[in-house]
């Protein structure tokens, strides 16, 4: 293919504008020709602002447009992902979607299938995949530095909502919402809305996975509400009680022996995207931080056996995104990689697409075996084997 591919955008929201839509337009091998948003005032606000020719509310004109090649879906969490992925699928588009594709890991191995299909390239949202300390840690094992893999530790941290008064909804509303089906009113142990182990966790247990080089045998793990009241949307002026998974912790035993541990929160104190990988093994050691602090964005530092004092390596350029400047916010630096990362690989035509559906559903799996881990008290098994249909019970949060 030597014409630049085409890109039709569904959902015109913050993420969309700070990190989806800035990878797009600098990238030299897309074009986005058309932005979709239910509020119609902001798609041609936002197609104004980068520069696109073509803005709607109705995502089944972005669809039936046979001149695009590549769908975008950057919409809220709940069911639409699924829907929208679905009918991209159909249509014969190349398709890229925040996480979670679908809550069930079942569905998104389902997704990936009818992709195969259809000869379709699919990307997920796992944007820290992308940061290029975190491409560059990649290729230290790779090219063997670590070693034999003993042990990960993976945090994905931050205190965007340790604030009561940040509401738990984060669209804003100029009318109640009605009709939604409730979450987090149930208090039960069995009742809590997963969230964070969802919406935060994913990139960094994706992280993780790549550093051990293994899928989980097992995992036992836990969901708290630590910030139990607050005010639900940005009409309420009342707090009220929501039991949702805003601090999360798991441990893991992988196939090859390694061990494996993740937190995931928004409600303890540091800076977004507040992420750090720690990988150790038989031959070294490496420490890769995505944390925004006095002007930084990413750090990695890497030890040896023979000089265990951790030493800040600098990222060679070849880790960096088209277009990338020195004053970029993280969330521009790393979602142009993978933009572009994607882009190329439509392009190339061959067999590599890293970060597709099918590494999702592996993600996707741990996410739910945590989620039952914590329902039932006890450790689950890898792969899963939900006899019960625990999963298609389970309400999960849908922001």
């Amino acid at each position: 293919m030597s014409e630049k591919l085409r890109v039709g955008v569904i959902g015109a929201g913050r993420w969309s504008v700070s990190a989806h839509l800035p990878g797009f337009y600098r990238s030299p091998l897309c074009d986005v020709v058309m932005l979709c948003d239910l509020d119609l005032d902001k798609a041609e606000s936002r197609a104004r602002q980068f520069e696109i020719p073509g803005w709607t509310d109705d995502y089944e004109k972005v669809l039936s447009r046979p001149d695009i090649d590549v769908i975008d879906i950057v919409t809220r969490s709940d069911g639409s992902h699924e829907d929208l992925v679905f009918a991209t699928l159909e249509a014969g588009k190349h398709c890229l979607v925040e996480k979670p594709v679908c809550h069930d890991y079942r569905d998104v191995w389902r997704a990936h299938e009818l992709a195969q299909s259809k000869g379709l390239k699919t990307k997920v949202g796992l944007t820290f995949r992308y940061a290029p300390a975190v491409m560059y840690m990649f290729d230290l094992i790779r090219e063997g530095f670590i070693g034999q893999p003993f042990a990960f530790n993976g945090y994905e941290q931050n205190s965007q909502w340790l604030d009561p008064d940040n509401p738990m909804d984060k669209r804003i509303h100029k009318t109640k919402p009605l009709g939604e089906e409730p979450w987090g009113v149930d208090l039960s142990r069995q009742g809590i809305t997963p969230s964070s182990i969802e919406l935060y966790a994913a990139p960094t247990i994706d992280i993780g996975l790549e550093c051990i080089g293994s899928d989980l045998a097992q995992v036992v793990g836990v969901l708290a509400n630590m910030v139990p009241f607050r005010r639900k949307t940005n009409l309420d002026t009342e707090y009220e009680r929501i039991n949702i998974d805003d601090l999360d912790m798991f441990i893991a035993e992988a196939k090859n022996g390694a061990l494996y541990s993740m937190q995931s929160s928004y409600v303890t104190v540091g800076n977004y995207p507040g992420i750090e990988a720690h990988i150790y093994g038989s031959q070294g050691a490496i420490k890769v931080r995505l944390v925004d602090e006095f002007g930084v964005i990413q750090t990695i530092h890497t030890a040896r056996p023979d000089a265990v004092e951790f030493v800040q390596q600098e990222i060679p350029p070849r880790y960096f995104p088209p277009g990338y400047q020195k004053d970029d916010r993280w969330d521009c630096a790393f979602y142009g990689n993978l933009v572009h990362n994607f882009c190329q690989e439509i392009i190339d035509g061959g067999e590599a697409n890293q970060g597709n559906f099918a590494q999702s559903a592996r993600v996707q799996e741990i996410i739910n075996a945590v989620v039952l881990s914590h329902y039932k008290h006890e450790w689950v098994d890898l792969p899963l084997n939900d006899e019960a249909g625990i999963l298609k019970t389970i309400r999960f949060s849908p922001f």
